[in-house]
């Protein structure tokens, strides 16, 4: 690639100025108490992720006779809506490999905007690979995720942005994949403002790039597990793994479990409905996993498309993280009045029974005990730990709790 110019980024935001939305900073919240966090709400853009901007740009830099040969990519689902919603508006074919486990609400969104799709087994780098030989095959032109840039110049544009509007900002905290996100933010940033750190966060089952820039070459990953399907990449891309080394102040991870307590703080908090890679900046500010206490920071919400049937486990997962639910296994003697004990002692504790299981002789169990498994919402962790104590003060041994 070569080198990446600041007016290349200009250029693209008169370009998407009357394509893509372009959401204002919300903050100061109240998402950490050890700095000032804001948010930049991509996921309220078009197609409900950032992803447009550099798709779109890249498109409309095509030649005219790249435009009539059509275009292809691969994503896993946010990419795709992107280049649809690009190809479609430049009155041009295209075609978009998912993989198969992508959600289907990013599968249909990216069909109703006119793209053809094939799904194809595995992971977005399964995708990647049935894009470049459909792209030799048919003679697309390719709309690279992330490694193209045209596409990293598009998504710097919220570089620009970021620092137009928040100028005192002092940290820019934003999810990473591939790269292509990071890479456009931290090189218009770091150009423009040095002082500003740049942090980047990976899901803990995909630090394709953490692990890059630790061992400083490109690891490839065997494979990939996270909630995070807008991040599940399995290696980074060539330019932006360099342009990482170069400009990104420093990558960590955030657990699913993490990932699900921040998609919960940003619902119940400020209304936001944030994927699981879109909520990864702020699980990552949430569970101090950057060097941020006392500065102003601002989080990036990539993307929004969470599938809703993932969104309710994620939000019981979210809720068990942060202690609002738990679920505590008792041993009992198997007499009459001992649920009636534990309820009323739950209830005067303030918990809020949800569901209670009753269960009579295990092979392990006392032969006149019983196991009694009570799931409850809670207010916190204290509450869980007050709730286990009044319990076994009382002679109910808590056996198993999480």
């Amino acid at each position: 690639m070569s080198a990446l110019q600041i007016s290349e980024i200009y250029k693209a935001q008169q370009v998407l100025k009357d394509v893509a939305r372009h959401p204002k900073i919300i903050g100061p919240t109240e998402l950490s108490k050890d700095c000032t966090v804001y948010l930049k709400p991509e996921n309220l853009q078009y197609t409900g992720s950032f992803k447009l901007r550099g798709a779109y740009y890249k498109i409309s830099q095509l030649s005219e006779e790249e435009k009539q040969r059509g275009v292809i990519a691969c994503s896993a689902g946010n990419h795709a809506q992107g280049v649809a919603l690009g190809a479609r508006h430049n009155g041009i074919k295209a075609l978009i490999c998912l993989p198969e486990g992508a959600p289907i609400s990013k599968i249909e969104a990216t069909k109703r905007l006119g793209a053809e799709v094939c799904l194809v087994p595995g992971v977005y780098d399964d995708a990647y690979n049935q894009a470049v030989e459909l792209k030799e095959e048919f003679g697309y032109t390719f709309v690279h995720p992330f490694d193209d840039p045209l596409v990293i110049a598009g998504q710097g544009t919220i570089g620009l942005e970021i620092i137009e509007e928040l100028p005192e900002v002092e940290a820019i905290v934003v999810p990473v994949g591939g790269g292509g996100l990071i890479s456009g933010i931290a090189f218009a940033v770091k150009t423009l403002r040095p002082d500003i750190k740049v942090y980047g966060v990976q899901a803990a089952g995909a630090p394709s790039m953490e692990r890059s820039l630790a061992e400083n070459k490109s690891v490839h990953l065997d494979s990939v597990s996270t909630i995070a399907d807008g991040i599940a990449v399995k290696e980074p891309g060539v330019n932006t793994f360099e342009m990482c080394r170069q400009y990104v102040d420093e990558i960590v991870t955030v657990t699913d479990d993490e990932i699900s307590a921040a998609i919960l703080a940003l619902i119940e908090k400020q209304k936001l409905i944030a994927e699981g890679a879109g909520a990864t900046p702020v699980a990552a500010v949430m569970f101090d996993k950057l060097p941020v206490k006392g500065k102003k920071v601002v989080c990036l919400v990539s993307g929004g498309n969470i599938d809703v049937t993932i969104l309710n486990r994620v939000i019981t997962r979210g809720m068990m993280m942060g202690g609002r639910m738990c679920m505590l296994t008792l041993e009992l003697d198997d007499k009459p009045g001992q649920l009636s004990a534990v309820s009323d002692i739950i209830a005067k504790s303030g918990g809020n029974i949800i569901s209670v299981t009753h269960e009579r002789t295990k092979a392990t169990s006392h032969i006149n005990s019983c196991s009694l498994h009570v799931e409850m919402e809670t207010r916190d962790r204290e509450h869980i730990a007050l709730i286990k104590k009044a319990l076994e003060d009382a002679g109910f041994p808590v056996v198993h709790g999480y």
